[in-house]
């Protein structure tokens, strides 16, 4: 279970004028630490984030946002840092439901619908959110240092020993 979100910038959607809003947001201090502990990193160097929101309608709202941050991982095979820098454009539409309550952890999705708004309960929006959700998607889960491949230790990955090997042992014994 990942630790609580180490930013949030609660917003009222409620109070959005038809002329939208723009906010910033620039993780710091601590708070990098934390984010790079909530994501599974080893250090978080710069995140930062710009969001433009526009009202569509009273009940629908467009965010756009422009994402960057370096990251430091460890090599999966040499264990060396190796840097990352994160640049991401993305949008939302934000589709403000009452109804859309939902109890904790259950996801409910729509077939067909890859682009259908996401369903808001309030329109008290955590603006970080979705910054911190395409952030921790746009990692790498194995950071290699360029030009290094992974080489199995003499005697492993000969295939001699797959369960496919073995099933192919027992039935030549059986038959």
């Amino acid at each position: 279970m990942k630790p609580a979100p180490p930013v949030e910038r609660i917003y009222d959607l409620a109070s959005l004028s038809e002329a939208g809003d723009e906010v910033q947001i620039a993780v710091t201090g601590d708070d990098l630490a934390r984010l790079a502990d909530w994501a599974g990193v080893d250090r978080v160097d710069r995140f930062e984030g710009g969001i433009t929101l526009r009202k569509l309608s009273p009940t629908r709202f467009a965010y756009d946002a422009v994402l960057s941050g370096d990251v430091v991982q460890s090599c999966v095979v040499t264990l060396e840092p190796v840097r990352t820098h994160i640049a991401k454009s993305f949008a939302r539409t934000l589709h403000y439901s009452p109804r859309a309550a939902r109890p904790e952890g259950v996801v409910t999705l729509a077939a067909g619908e890859e682009e259908a708004p996401e369903e808001i309960a309030s329109t008290r929006y955590d603006l970080a959110g979705p910054l911190l959700e395409e952030f921790s998607l746009a990692i790498d889960p194995y950071p290699r240092v360029p030009g290094v491949t992974y080489e199995p230790p003499e005697g492993e990955g000969d295939g001699s020993e797959s369960p496919f090997a073995v099933l192919r042992q027992l039935k030549e014994k059986g038959g």
